[in-house]
């Protein structure tokens, strides 16, 4: 992919209505943004693209996976990808991207370039903390998360901890208590 030209959409032949498109996202397109967070990746893109004499209304809808390193382990694993955006574009003096709902192009532009917004789209999709999801069901087996689990505090030894120093509670302290609780009645607070 030397461009990113599939990507245009020349508005100015198309009638009144709704068309759609269809876009397969491989790692060559985020090659093009220098993006090299995912591994590999397999998401399809369903645009809705409904034209009207003042403007256009743009529904994207990415759905896939994308490969990631997992968090915790740093194995790979296939994060999938769910997402919508919705866009208006309308026309104005000069271009004008602010609003991240709405697109201003000049009267003199034929066509417009999505990448961008299916680029954002599918990055913005992916958590900010990617677990593998061997991690949460417990079905992964990684040296690192054995290490972890050597290092990792035992709950039943906590709880019996808790439970001993709840046991032993020094006297002083409930004098202290007593103290607290006379002067709130000498105050009328009680």
């Amino acid at each position: 992919m030397k461009d990113l030209k599939e990507f245009d959409i020349s508005f100015m032949g198309l009638k009144d209505g709704m068309h759609q498109f269809e876009y397969e996202i491989d790692s060559e397109f985020f090659d093009f943004f220098d993006y090299e967070e995912f591994n590999n990746s397999n998401v399809k893109v369903v645009l809705s693209f409904l034209k009207k004499p003042t403007m256009f209304e743009l529904n994207f809808k990415c759905n896939g996976w994308v490969e990631v390193h997992c968090d915790v382990t740093g194995e790979l694993f296939h994060q999938p990808i769910d997402a919508n955006l919705d866009l208006i574009v309308k026309f104005g003096n000069e271009y004008n991207d602010d609003n991240e709902e709405l697109l201003i192009i000049p009267h003199s532009e034929f066509k417009i370039n999505v990448a961008q917004y299916i680029y954002e789209e599918i990055v913005l999709a992916v958590p900010i903390k990617r677990i593998h999801p061997g991690v949460a069901d417990g079905s992964l087996k990684s040296e690192v998360l054995d290490k972890l689990k050597e290092f990792e505090i035992k709950v039943e030894e906590q709880q019996e901890e808790e439970q001993s120093t709840d046991k032993e509670v020094d006297p002083r302290w409930n004098k202290l208590k007593n103290i607290l609780i006379e002067k709130n009645k000498s105050n009328g607070t009680s």
